[in-house]
């Protein structure tokens, strides 16, 4: 055999010998995870019947957009009595700063004619009564019965004078300030029979994709019950587990790399969460060597590109050997 034939066959053996040692010199710390969203579950304060659903699954929402709705009679009915209520509060008010009624005012004028009326017709009748019991014409219980009939008039034109003169005054300040608050009150029922109206409509909070659609019309929903699920842009976390050797070279804010399918290439994440207890392997992640074994959870933001990253999609992440320090 040449020399170049002997060299090229100890190339050959020793090949696999190099291989070995260079996997030793840079051991591969890999693990395998997957994507998870951070949904948003549109629910509301109170359950009911859903009378009309608005979006579908699939659908792109923008925020504020109106998404759902429950049966909303008895908050109609509120808004309603609360209005009503308003209306008459503000009329006993406005009762009070104008007085009484023009048309009461001439009615009671006329009365107070008829009174002044009656006695100038007592007056003259007691005067001439004066002057008859001076000639003895009359007798003094006569006189008497006059004098009495004036009295009771004067009294009756003051007592109209005086009624007359409150009629065209404001009401009393104490009434008046008892009907402003009154008045108040009436208000902010109207506004909290409104807003409890609003809460009758499920509305997004935030843009992003309708994930779910977790109810149709004529269902029932409970009280604060998702009805809608929304998936905001590039709300995304990468979650795996480690053993308990391998979690002591992680911290949070370590730099990690990942692999996935279709993903663009130098993606990165950093720590964000390693959970303080250890928990037994998911069934997914069992193995004939390890089907006890203890792992933590770790979950990881990702740098850039979050929102081609999908819910449920499998990852490979790939631990730096200075992953202990945080990026």
């Amino acid at each position: 055999m040449s020399d170049n034939g002997q060299f090229l066959m100890s190339v050959i053996y020793l090949l696999p010998l190099l291989l070995l040692l260079g996997c030793r010199e840079q051991p591969t710390h890999t693990v395998h995870g997957y994507v998870e969203g951070e949904y948003v579950r549109i629910g509301l304060p109170s359950g009911g019947r859903v009378t009309e659903i608005r979006v579908a699954k699939g659908a792109r929402v923008e925020a504020g957009a109106v998404l759902f709705a429950l049966e909303d009679d008895l908050e109609r009915l509120g808004v309603a009595e609360a209005t009503a209520n308003l209306e008459r509060t503000r009329a006993l008010r406005d009762n009070l700063l104008t007085g009484k009624k023009t048309s009461e005012i001439t009615v009671l004028e006329h009365q107070r004619s008829q009174a002044e009326a009656n006695l100038r017709l007592s007056s003259l009748r007691k005067a001439r009564q004066e002057s008859l019991i001076r000639s003895d014409a009359t007798s003094r219980d006569r006189l008497d019965e006059f004098v009495s009939a004036r009295q009771r008039d004067a009294a009756r034109v003051e007592e109209l004078e005086a009624t007359i003169q409150v009629a065209r005054e404001r009401g009393r300040e104490a009434e008046i300030q008892a009907a402003e608050a009154a008045l108040k009150s009436a208000e902010a029922g109207l506004r909290r029979a409104e807003w409890l109206l609003t809460q009758r409509v499920g509305v997004a909070g935030v843009a992003g994709l309708v994930e779910e659609v977790l109810f149709r019309p004529g269902e029932t929903v409970a009280a604060q019950q998702p009805v809608v699920t929304v998936l905001p842009p590039g709300q995304v976390t990468i979650r795996f587990f480690l053993g308990a050797e391998a979690i002591g070279r992680l911290s949070p804010g370590a730099k990690l790399s990942l692999v996935c399918a279709g993903c663009p290439p130098d993606l990165t994440a950093h720590v964000s969460h390693i959970a303080a207890e250890a928990v037994y392997a998911p069934p997914v992640l069992y193995s004939r060597e390890g089907k006890e074994k203890l792992v933590f959870g770790v979950e990881a933001l990702p740098d850039a590109h979050a929102a081609r990253l999908h819910p449920g999609q499998p990852v490979t992440i790939h631990l730096s050997p200075d992953a202990r320090t945080p990026s």
